[in-house]
């Protein structure tokens, strides 16, 4: 499946998943957009992807601030004149339950990433998406659908299921316009993700969670993400597509 000159944003493209799908994109011949905090976590994908294919713009980030959302966007239309698909990746996960007390202090900030700025930089793209025919992919989880393992996980959780209906109505508003908008939701996958938020789990340990006994790879993901932002998923919008190795079914 070829992106060749199509011009590709990815949020939270410094590790897992986002890192994976900004050097597949790239060895598809796009012209990849990588947004992030981390700089020197960027720069190693940054020449991952330039070894495989063109060497992406870097960003670099906060997109739950809004001056850098706009500023994400401004970049990416001044470097390329254009914007063919958004890739909402980054997210986080800040504990807190409701017995603890912190459960105000995860959802603001949980939610300040995982959704609203979601919902941002879906409204800046936007016009830019419809002049290209272009569409967004959003990276959900099936924990949107499940009770929390962690009790302190549940802002998180909350957050994700908040994500794929704003991935529905995004999808019905911006259909008419010619803009596709989907969901890839996966169960659990081998990222540093748990590391980032200071928790000392490895998800290698979860296998016993899946119905196929094992743990995505990023690259899964990425190859999902991939074909619901291709021409061969062109009568797709408004679904959210399960990758989760039967996690699930499993429950």
């Amino acid at each position: 499946m070829s992106f060749a000159n199509k011009v590709i944003l990815v949020t939270g493209a410094s590790s897992g998943i986002g890192a994976s799908t900004a050097i597949l994109f790239a060895k598809e011949g796009a012209n990849v957009v990588m947004v992030g905090r981390d700089q020197t976590k960027l720069k190693t994908v940054s020449d991952k992807c330039a070894q495989v294919g063109k060497k992406p713009l870097v960003i670099i980030a906060d997109i739950s601030k809004d001056d850098d959302a706009r500023r994400i966007v401004k970049e990416t239309i001044d470097k390329f004149g254009k914007l063919d698909v958004l890739v909402n990746n980054a997210g986080l996960n800040k504990p807190g339950s409701i017995l603890d007390g912190k459960v105000l202090e995860s959802y603001d900030k949980t939610f300040s990433v995982n959704v609203r700025a979601v919902i941002h930089l879906t409204s800046l793209a936007a016009p830019h998406l419809i002049k290209t025919k272009g569409n967004i992919v959003n990276v959900s989880g099936v924990i949107s659908v499940t009770t929390p393992h962690f009790p302190d996980w549940i802002s998180y959780h909350v957050s994700k299921a908040a994500l794929d209906h704003f991935t529905r109505g995004a999808a019905k508003e911006l259909a008419p316009s010619g803009v596709r908008v989907n969901a890839v939701s996966p169960g659990p996958v081998i990222t540093d993700f748990a590391k980032n938020i200071g928790l000392d789990i490895k998800f290698e340990n979860f296998t016993h969670l899946t119905a196929l006994n094992r743990i995505s790879q990023p690259e899964e993901i990425a190859d999902m993400i991939e074909y619901l932002a291709g021409e061969k998923a062109v009568g797709i919008t408004g679904s959210i597509f399960v990758v989760d190795c039967g996690a699930l079914v499993k429950q």
